[in-house]
């Protein structure tokens, strides 16, 4: 239903009855590891089911076009081969163009414009990656249209350099990465300092990941993630004054507990311990995965949130009521908030035959305290970016 609908609005919108070639790149969720990529330490998140849809064509000149059935107000935005610059006027379309810029400028031959629709069913400010979702989809969609020879990881930086350089968010390398090597059914332990990483099988037996959306819009996020960081970079500062380490990942927490005095804030001091203390825990976690201890695996994830919450404060309310209420369901193995915080997502580990009966009351409690609902998502664990050859 989805490929029908695409063509059918990429014929209507760009005036053509080619046959357009198709692309998707997941959303991503972090089972456990937040807030560690940038400190140096281990993050261990999923491709999900959920991500972005691109329909596109090579054109004979050198025009690009843009258009999402997200965004149909925004019409189509255009621009040429010849200006990539970033444009605050074509708004979601920069994510894309700063893809089709960094790969021209690390010399991947780009000859001709495109024209390429998207559709995300993402929920919007969700906190689940859609803008990598889009810079991999491009990224995927170069790749295939013009015949390139590119490295999967390559393109993962590339696509960091998008955030980072292009559109100016000082994020970390975990988004591009579980979208780009995502694989069904495995969850990713990634070493956000050596970018080394391994597959894990998640195996959840009668158990299913439910994302909760929290639907409260995330307006602190940039500025308290950048707060974050730099309060992280004071206190690994600080402790460098005696202790050789380039990050705060390279810390166990007994070695953290030796040295916190050396961390002068004490505001710096907590933030510091939840960096330490959450990269061991994504470290056990694996273990427990690999050994089918699920239910050892959900009190982490318990303890993520606890973390997140007292010493990393970027939960809030809406997350705190999330977990906490979820943590008395039955069936409930394991739940926190996923992503940056300040609003976003959720996610729980559920029985399957508990599952009506948790939306329910969890709906319930939520509603009784804030005067909106929470949304929920079942996802699966999918591939990560790629060609879609077969129908869909």
């Amino acid at each position: 239903m989805i490929q029908s609908q695409l063509t059918q609005t990429f014929n209507d919108i760009f005036n053509t009855d080619e046959k357009p070639r198709f692309f998707f790149a997941p959303g991503r969720i972090n089972l456990i590891g937040e807030h560690t990529d940038y400190n140096g330490g281990h993050v261990f998140p999923a491709a999900i089911s959920f991500g972005t849809y691109a329909a596109a064509r090579q054109r004979s000149d050198q025009q690009l076009r843009f258009y999402s059935m997200n965004f149909p107000e925004k019409g189509i935005i255009e621009c040429d081969l010849a200006d990539l610059s970033f444009n605050p006027d074509h708004d979601w379309a920069n994510f894309p163009k700063g893809m089709i810029h960094y790969f021209i400028k690390n010399g991947f031959s780009i000859s001709h414009g495109m024209d390429i629709l998207f559709y995300g069913n993402i929920p919007n400010g969700a906190g689940l990656s859609s803008s990598a979702s889009i810079e991999m989809a491009t990224g995927v969609v170069l790749e295939n249209l013009f015949d390139l020879e590119i490295d999967r990881l390559k393109m993962i930086q590339l696509g960091q350099n998008v955030e980072n350089q292009y559109i100016g968010v000082n994020s970390g390398i975990m988004d591009q990465f579980a979208i780009g090597k995502g694989k069904k059914d495995f969850a990713m332990l990634l070493d956000c300092q050596t970018l080394k990483f391994s597959y894990a099988p998640v195996e959840l037996m009668d158990h299913e990941i439910v994302i909760i959306n929290s639907n409260k819009q995330r307006t602190l996020a940039a500025s308290k993630y950048n707060e974050r960081r730099a309060q992280c970079e004071e206190a690994l500062s600080d402790l460098r004054t005696e202790l050789e380490i380039t990050s705060l990942g390279e810390l166990t927490a007994e070695a953290f507990e030796q040295s916190k005095h050396l961390i002068e804030n004490d505001v710096n001091r907590k933030r510091a311990k939840h960096a330490v203390y959450e990269n061991e825990r994504t470290l056990r976690a694996l273990k427990e995965l690999e050994q089918g201890n699920i239910q050892a695996f959900g009190k982490l994830m318990n303890e993520s949130h606890v973390s997140l919450r007292d010493d990393y404060e970027v939960t809030g309310a809406e997350l705190d009521k999330i977990a906490e209420t979820a943590w008395e369901q039955p069936g409930v193995i394991g739940a926190r908030m996923t992503g940056a915080g300040f609003g976003g997502c959720a996610i729980a580990i559920v029985q399957q035959n508990h599952i009506e009966s948790f939306k329910d009351q969890l709906t319930a409690s939520y509603t009784e305290e804030f005067d909106f609902a929470p949304s929920f998502y079942e996802a699966k664990i999918s591939d990560g970016a790629k060609e879609l050859v077969e129908e869909f």
